[in-house]
């Protein structure tokens, strides 16, 4: 078996999609059929991390996708799909130009205050998050001001404003919960507190909602704390997306397992399939599978480098850092350095990094 394919017809979603494309096809004008059938399939690449449902869901907006000024509905769905693909730039304009309308809208706002953590630009970011606070998203707002916060020195206080946010809305919906609750697992382990990241992880879980980033993430954790079996009881039926495949490569190559070399070959052609698709979104991971798998270290630090330019999260600069480490040019870090030290980042691992780069950490 190469796959499992994530739907089977007589899923009930499987029926929903057909029947909403059956139905696009009878109005192709409907923009509001369009827009829940972009959103399914943008959901669905959350849920399975499958990235064919990226060009599912822009295909169901092509007759307002080039529009000079869609409806903002449309916007907030391309810049996901863009922001998804790396083009930060054009979802950032997207989101502007809806905000510009609807101050109000939250779904844009937390968007466009994610992309800006994700390039480390933490003033932007907080005045969307404090906008959120005001505008009816009060715990996703604090949720977003304890991320600026984790990366700017104050990791401890972020935690614990988070956890009381939690804690005195009971309410929240099952989607809030998971989103909080993955902050908090990621403020705890960046400090060390690997148990209670653990814990977080759990929480989540058992809300029992499908979500890739929730998945790899613990299984990072899991990695971490040298546990590969865990990973591949975790995730063993997840090779559809790229990032789960990665980790569980990495974890079946830690136990000798038999699959070992056929995951690592899967993986390694659809790295080079993006690669001709002129995608770049997998150089982060792609680096790391490099470094990992005893591969020539110098291949994986370009691509770290190129990587650290889009992205800047502690994920970013903990492979770049590596990569620096491996092909013995410590210079190459110096950018992940120098956020490190002007951000006061906490995170015990990319301390550790810094140290070995000869660097002194603040």
């Amino acid at each position: 078996m190469l796959e499992r394919l994530p739907l089977r017809p007589a899923d009930p979603l499987t029926r929903e999609l057909a029947e909403l494309r059956s139905a696009q096809r009878k109005n192709p004008q409907d923009l509001g059929l369009a827009v829940r059938l972009a959103q399914r399939y943008y959901n669905l690449v959350a849920q399975e991390g499958d990235p064919r449902y990226l060009g599912y869901a822009q295909a169901a907006l092509k007759p307002w996708w080039t529009l000079p000024d869609p409806p903002d509905a449309v916007l907030v769905l391309r810049a996901s799909l863009r922001q998804f693909g790396h083009d930060f730039a054009g979802a950032v304009a997207d989101l502007d130009a809806v905000l510009a309308r609807t101050p109000g809208n939250a779904e844009a706002r937390a968007l466009r205050a994610t992309i800006h953590i994700v390039q480390a630009r933490y003033a932007q970011a907080r005045a969307d998050c404090s906008a959120l606070r005001t505008s009816g998203a009060a715990l996703i707002g604090t949720g977003c001001e304890a991320m600026v916060d984790g990366l700017t020195g104050n990791a401890g206080a972020a935690y614990t404003s988070l956890q009381a946010a939690l804690a005195s809305q009971p309410q929240a919906s099952a989607a809030e919960k998971l989103w909080v609750l993955i902050r908090l697992a990621e403020i705890s382990r960046r400090l060390g507190q690997t148990a209670q990241a653990e814990q977080h992880f759990r929480q989540a879980l058992a809300l029992g909602i499908e979500d890739t980033f929730l998945l790899a993430a613990y299984a990072d954790l899991l990695l971490d704390l040298q546990r590969p079996r865990d990973v591949v009881a975790l995730l063993k039926d997840k090779i559809s997306s790229d990032g789960l495949l990665l980790r569980l490569a990495l974890a079946e190559r830690a136990l000798n397992a038999s699959e070992a070399p056929q995951r690592a070959a899967m993986l390694s052609a659809r790295y080079a399939a993006a690669r001709l698709r002129g995608d770049t979104t997998h150089e982060q991971e792609e680096a790391r599978f490099i470094l990992e798998t005893g591969q020539d270290p110098a291949t994986a630090l370009p691509l770290a480098v190129h990587n650290w330019e889009l992205q800047r999260e502690p994920r970013d600069a903990r492979v770049l850092m590596q990569a620096a480490i491996a092909g013995r040019k410590p210079d190459a870090a110096r950018p992940a350095l120098d956020w490190l030290a002007a951000n006061r980042v906490q995170d015990v691992v990319l301390a550790d990094l810094a140290r070995q780069l000869g660097a002194t950490p603040r």
